[in-house]
């Protein structure tokens, strides 16, 4: 049976606003495990970050999962937070070190706060007891000095509490498919979970692939070359490209997935259904406590 998990980001304005909303109610048919909320690298999204987590919380049948990350907050303050969370019914939290601030070179932890995301899941556990998702990396962490040291900090992430690990994108099925294999090498039982990224704007996930370290193939960057200004092409390709990654992965045992979907929905509802995933009958959805938009 195949599982999948969405990720939305917080809307700047109105008009960004719409489109989250259009997204979650084609999306939320489709039955996801949970949809996770991101949070800004410096914590400058968390107001809005709740706001859309309690609002999927309460007008739909999904379950949010907001991001908590350890940057520009106390441990007193993180736990808060979580306490909140968990006061409005929200069960299911991805905890991350997360990202240094623009014009951070390195990462620095707080002063008074969690060093690193091991430490986040620890003391969310001692919270309640959350559902909580780490981050993977199957072409490794850039800042990990190597990938033994970058599995050992994902086995410290999860022997801490954490239920299952979500990669980063990527888009050779062989890094995820050779990474799974060294985390069962490693002892790692939790569901190693491949984050797919539809590619919306080539460009774009060029840029997403040099921050976070993901190669981006030669043949994929043949594919969409000369179409910059062709988006009805560019979206017909990207399809293809993400049916082809997770019908491989698919093949291999894979029944979990989590997509990066942009706040977009059109490429990620088609890769569901060539998965096979259909919306169940109208009467068999349950109702919301609310009305989306």
């Amino acid at each position: 049976m195949i599982n999948v998990s969405f990720e939305f980001f917080p809307p700047a304005d109105a008009a960004m606003e719409a489109t989250l909303w259009r997204s979650v109610e084609r999306l939320a048919p489709l039955r996801p495990h949970f949809v996770s909320v991101t949070y800004g690298a410096d914590g400058s999204t968390r107001t809005r970050t709740h706001q859309v987590v309690s609002r999927i919380q309460r007008e739909t049948p999904l379950a949010g999962a907001p991001h908590l990350t350890c940057i520009g907050a106390s441990r007193g303050e993180v736990l808060d937070i979580a306490r909140q969370y968990w006061a409005q019914g929200i069960r299911h939290i991805v905890a991350l070190r997360g990202d240094p601030p623009q014009g951070s070179e390195h990462y620095v932890p707080h002063p008074d706060g969690f060093a690193y995301a091991a430490d986040l899941v620890a003391g969310l556990r001692a919270v309640a007891d959350f559902d909580i998702s780490v981050a993977a990396y199957p072409e490794t962490h850039p800042e990990a000095p190597s990938a033994g040291f970058d599995l050992d900090n994902l086995k410290r992430k999860l022997d801490a509490g954490a239920s299952r690990a979500i990669t980063q994108f990527f888009f050779d099925p062989q890094h995820f498919l050779r990474f799974r294999d060294r985390c069962a090498a490693a002892g790692i039982r939790a569901p190693i979970v491949p984050g797919i990224l539809p590619i919306t704007r080539f460009a774009q996930v060029r840029r997403f692939a040099e921050r976070c370290g993901a190669q981006i193939p030669p043949w994929l960057a043949e594919r969409f070359a000369g179409l910059e200004d062709d988006p009805d092409t560019r979206r017909l390709i990207a399809a293809s490209v993400a049916i082809e990654q997770v019908t491989l992965l698919e093949r291999h045992g894979v029944c979990d997935f989590h997509f990066y979907t942009l706040n977009r929905a059109e490429l990620t509802y088609a890769i569901c259904h060539a998965l096979g995933l259909r919306p169940p009958a109208a009467a068999d959805l349950g109702a919301p406590s609310g009305e989306l938009p």
